[in-house]
């Protein structure tokens, strides 16, 4: 009716134009309403300025360069004046001969240490909470929390000193009892065992802080219910506090998943020699062999491209699950 009217050059009726007039006045006082918030809360978004603006800059800005996946990248000619190549570096990955020992081996390193290092916190947090006296309780988060800090660098070198054959303090004993001085770091089927299980003393503690304190907000009254029905402690570990880390669990769980194939390339790298790389090498560190240090960045970024497309997809999944299955999920 109103572009006939606009046509026929009649005036439009007023009550036609109610909805519009109606939809730019809400829209303007909900622009009001949004400046009036940001004014009363500058100090708020100022302090969350700064994070966006790292965010910004060095996290989405720089995804644009991953187009150098599909191009054969050439520093001279720039990212977008390199030639395209499509999937040739994807196929180059796939096709390698040792593909396979390198999706084995990040996997099984990814794999064993999430079945070995994720249950691990959560126990040290039900052991903590169950203990009473506050100066053995302080001093036992004191000590497994201290490993956190140390540098990776240093930490390979305390496993190479500790596990070499002629110094190292296990071979010593090992060699009180008769037996010959073993090459731990050479022995290519105890490399994943090595790297899992110095993770599991490295982190074990400071990953206990998130359901130490999930089991700290858990209501006094529930304990003192259980006390009266005679429960034992066990009962209520598992009654109460196992229930009270579910949801912490589940959602620690789908960010370890999303991460299932990054391992620490700075790790496995110092901790790699000759003697066990058929376990060791992983993709990372294949990646900079091949493709970093012969300055094959567009090799490099396809083959990270593709770890990220897994991850993704196993964030997806394991958060879709977590969803049908339960109430906790990241989205």
């Amino acid at each position: 009716m109103s572009s006939m009217h606009k046509e026929l050059g009649a005036p439009v009726p007023s009550g036609q134009n109610k909805p519009y007039q109606a939809a730019s006045a809400g829209s303007k006082s909900s622009l009001q309403l949004i400046r009036k918030k940001m004014k009363r809360h500058w100090q708020l978004y100022l302090v969350i300025f700064l994070p966006m603006l790292y965010l910004v800059i060095f996290k989405y800005i720089p995804m644009a360069g991953v187009v150098i996946a599909f191009k054969d990248y050439n520093v001279i000619k720039g990212i977008w004046g390199s030639p395209w190549v499509g999937l040739d570096y994807f196929k180059q990955f796939f096709e390698s001969p040792n593909f396979w020992l390198y999706m084995k081996n990040t996997l099984g390193i990814s794999v064993y240490g999430l079945l070995v290092g994720f249950p691990a916190p959560i126990l040290l947090a039900l052991a903590l909470n169950e203990i009473r006296n506050g100066f053995f309780k302080s001093s036992v988060q004191l000590i497994t929390y201290a490993p956190y800090f140390i540098s990776t660098v240093i930490m390979v070198s305390i496993l190479i000193v500790t596990l070499s054959p002629n110094v190292g303090i296990i071979s010593k004993f090992m060699h009180m009892l008769g037996v010959e001085n073993t090459n731990f770091m050479g022995i290519p089927s105890l490399f994943k065992s090595i790297y899992v299980w110095s993770d599991v003393w490295q982190y074990t503690g400071y990953g206990a802080i998130i359901y130490i304190a999930a089991l700290a907000g858990v209501n006094p009254e529930l304990y003192e219910s259980a006390k009266v029905d005679g429960a034992s402690r066990l009962q209520k570990i598992f009654s109460i506090d196992i229930p009270s880390l579910i949801p912490v669990s589940i959602i620690l769980l789908i960010l370890n998943m999303g991460n299932i194939m990054k391992i620490g390339f700075e790790k496995v790298y110092l901790m790699q020699n000759p003697l066990n790389v058929s376990t060791s090498e992983v993709i990372s560190t294949y990646v900079y062999k091949v493709g970093l240090l012969s300055s094959n960045f567009s090799f490099s970024a396809s083959i990270g491209l593709f770890n990220s497309i897994i991850n993704l997809m196993l964030l997806v999944g394991v958060n879709y699950l977590a969803k049908k299955l339960s109430n906790s999920s990241l989205w």
